[in-house]
Parts: C-alpha cells; structure tokens; sequence
C-alpha cells in the first residue's frame, strides 16, 4: 500500500465535521508522521534543533543523569536486563539510561517504533556505544498492540526482567489510558519497571503554542499534505490550545480537487485540516492516572515541575 493510500483513506473515513461553517478534517494520527524517510527525517531535524532540545530534550537528559542512580537501585533484581524503548527515535533519549544501567548490569537494548528509518537509527547511535546487546527482529518495527509480544520474546532463562522506557514525551501524542493499560499488559507483575518522561502543564498557553508554531514543525507535518497532492503554497500551518490539548491545523487557501482511485476529495479555501493534537497533563492527572494501573509509583521533578519521570511497576 502507498504513503498516499493511508493517509486518503484516512480522509475518506473520517470526513469532516463542522466548526460554525468551517469545514475541519481530522486526521490527527501519529502513525501518518513517519510514513516516509522523508517524514521521518524531518521529525529528527525538529527533534535536534537546538531550540527544540532547549524545551524538551535537555530537561529530560538532565533528569536522567540526576536520577538514574536512584532508578537503577530500584529496578535491577538480577544482573541482566532487557531495555525495551518504545517509541525510540533515533536511540538519543535512551543514552543515559544505558550508560548508568550499563555500568551495573548486563543488558540488551531493543528499539521500538512505528517507523523503520527510525529503529535503523537507534540500532546504530546505540550499537557505537558498544554498551550491551542490541537487538534486531521482526518487532522492532511496530506499535503497543505489538509489546506483549517483544517483552515475552525477550524475556527468557538469563534475560528474565524488562525495564520499558517512555521517553520524550511521546505520550502526548496519545490517548493515555488505551497506551498505559497496553504497556501494562505488556509487564510481568513481579519484575518489570516502566520510565517514562513527560511534560507537565505549568508552561502558559501563549508559550506552548509559540513553541509549535514553527518553520521546522511545519516542514515536519505538513508533509503529510504533500504526500497526497497539495501544494506548499496552498496550506499554512496553524496552532490553537482547545480541550486540554495543543492542535496543529492546516488552513487550506485555495481550492483543491484530489483523486484516489476515481473518487474526488474537494477541499474549499478556508477549510481545515487536523494533523496533530498534542496532549497535556498536570501534575493531578497524571497522578490519578497511573495509580489506575501501577502499584508501586515513583515520580522525579525538575525544580521548575514542568517535567516529570515516572517509574511504574505493575
């Protein structure tokens, strides 16, 4: 199947609802970001940007280095482990981890994720820091239906315990309870641990959706446009806060006619496209959340809270 089949299907599938008289398409699904190396690339120039890693990256590297020592007390019962690192991007946000994980235990890392071009660049940022195994099959490339099957594949006779790593905020591009009753699922009761880190809602709104409305967000996402005919010129990337969550909308400002298979899809100037919806959660929601699924709960700040890690065991 074609790039431009999913994501037309998509289209057809969902049509568009009305906002007043604005017609608004919603195809707001991860799994249409990284259909391509293209995608997939212009996520990881937006992910390396400096500004970007400013906001995001560096808090949660900082954390990582300032409580790993008091993770890894906590989860390591043998001295072997399984790093399973869902949604892994290109392997940068599980250095950390490995690096003071390596240093106590023996352990295998296996990259997760939906796109290909990402998984191959985990495997090789990870395998140069020849720290432990890095493993290679067929569910590398894959999604959270998919994780009972990893965490029972890796787990055997010297491997028996896995610690998943959530990083980098990616939960927000989710609905939290369908991912968290996956990954739950996917654990054993009486070994495995969840990390995962996310951005807490003390930011003002006026500042998250500055920080979206960008040309790099915008070379990233609006591919999925292009994918399918429209042109650059003829869409502009535009950002609102609504129902809790960030949105990331193309306005359409011309007239277009797309064919799929002998049927037209016309989009009218002034119509609406969703693409993205970022979630965000606070302190208070995220608590009660994770109390539905795990146990024994452990949560790490930064100083200003606007970050947090969660290790979770079931």
């Amino acid at each position: 199947m074609q790039v431009n089949d999913l994501i037309f299907k998509e289209l057809l599938k969902r049509g568009y609802s009305l906002e007043g008289r604005t017609r608004v398409w919603n195809i707001a699904d991860s799994k249409l970001w990284y259909l391509t190396p293209e995608q997939a690339q212009a996520y990881l120039d937006l992910d390396n940007s400096t500004e970007y890693k400013k906001a995001m990256f560096d808090t949660e590297i900082n954390m990582l280095k300032k409580f790993m020592d008091d993770v890894s007390n906590r989860v390591l019962n043998n001295n072997t482990l399984n790093i399973i690192d869902i949604g892994c991007g290109d392997g940068k946000k599980a250095i950390p981890v490995i690096d003071n994980l390596n240093e106590k235990a023996k352990i295998r890392y296996c990259p997760i994720d939906i796109s290909s071009y990402m998984v191959s660049k985990a495997i090789e940022k990870i395998k140069k820091l020849n720290k432990g195994e890095v493993v290679q099959f067929k569910w590398n490339i894959s999604d959270f239906d998919n994780l009972e099957n990893v965490s029972s594949l890796l787990r055997d006779s010297e491997f028996r315990q896995n610690l998943f790593l959530f990083l980098g905020s990616t939960i927000s591009n989710f609905e939290l309870h369908e991912v968290m009753y996956e990954i739950k699922e996917a654990m054993d009761s009486n070994e495995d641990y969840l990390l995962m880190g996310l951005a807490l809602t003390n930011t003002k709104v006026e500042d998250l959706i500055k920080s979206y409305n960008s040309n790099l967000v915008d070379n990233f996402l609006s591919k999925i446009l292009t994918n399918i005919g429209f042109k650059k010129e003829d869409i502009e990337l535009s950002v609102r806060y609504k129902n809790s969550r960030i949105e990331i909308l193309y306005n359409i400002k011309k007239d277009t006619f797309l064919t799929f298979y002998g049927q037209i899809l016309n989009f009218i100037k002034g119509d609406q496209i969703l693409v993205a919806i970022s979630y965000r959660y606070n302190e208070k929601e995220i608590k009660k959340a994770m109390k539905i699924y795990f146990k024994d709960i452990k949560f790490y700040y930064n100083p200003e809270k606007t970050w947090t890690l969660v290790l979770c065991k079931k």
